[in-house]
């Protein structure tokens, strides 16, 4: 990969979601966490249109910076309610909703804004202590908790798998997926599965997701030391 431009590197990424069987249905999420504004504007002139982001201080500073201009950005990281205010009504979409307490205060930012935020809701399908994401068994509750939020509109369900035998979770993130699009909620939809990342994205597409967030692969290792 290090002998490849980082639009060569998002083309093959689009190849191989071809090839797994997304071709037409999957979007492609470039996060692009500790990465500057320069890359992040290459990479949307190089076919990328979605771009996700893990920090909120890093999102304020890029969008400052004028990095995201012709694309869409997703918030994907984990968001405390106290910076609700600096993502709500600016994004299109907020992937990491895990609770009705955070649902609650997108809702009331976004409708303050007059304006309805797209949220995907964050499953934590592992049972792992301490990471973010709902109990699969919470979800009827947050849906409810969504039904009656004006400002709020679940467009789906999204997840990190365990690092060891991600593809195990897949099919049961898929079934979840797929048995919650058949109950009905005001303000709830099933419409996007975001699951798969830079190691695992062709075997979380050929298990029915729909949208991937893939950001080692195509922007390089991480910086954490870098300057924005």
């Amino acid at each position: 990969m290090t002998d490849m431009t980082i639009e060569q590197r998002i083309a093959v990424v689009k190849e191989n979601i071809d090839r797994a069987g997304g071709s037409g249905r999957v979007t492609l999420v470039g996060v692009a966490k500790t990465k500057p504004a320069e890359l992040v504007r290459r990479a949307i002139a190089g076919g990328l249109d979605t771009i996700g982001e893990n920090y909120v201080q890093e999102l304020r500073d890029k969008a400052a910076a004028g990095a995201y201009e012709g694309a869409a950005v997703h918030m994907i990281g984990h968001l405390q309610t106290n910076k609700v205010k600096y993502v709500a009504g600016k994004v299109a979409l907020i992937q990491s909703v895990d609770s009705p307490a955070l649902l609650e205060a997108i809702s009331r930012r976004a409708a303050g804004m007059n304006t309805v935020q797209d949220v995907l809701i964050e499953v934590n399908i592992g049972g792992e202590a301490g990471k973010s994401g709902a109990a699969p068994e919470a979800l009827e509750s947050i849906f409810q908790c969504a039904a009656a939020l004006p400002g709020v509109r679940v467009r789906g369900l999204m997840a990190i798998p365990p690092a060891e035998n991600t593809r195990a979770y897949f099919a049961p993130m898929y079934h979840l997926f797929i048995d919650n699009k058949t109950k009905k909620y005001d303000n709830v939809n099933m419409d996007f599965l975001s699951m798969g990342m830079s190691d695992d994205y062709e075997d979380a597409v050929k298990e029915g997701a729909n949208m991937v967030r893939v950001g080692s692969f195509i922007f390089g290792a991480r910086n954490y030391g870098a300057s924005l």
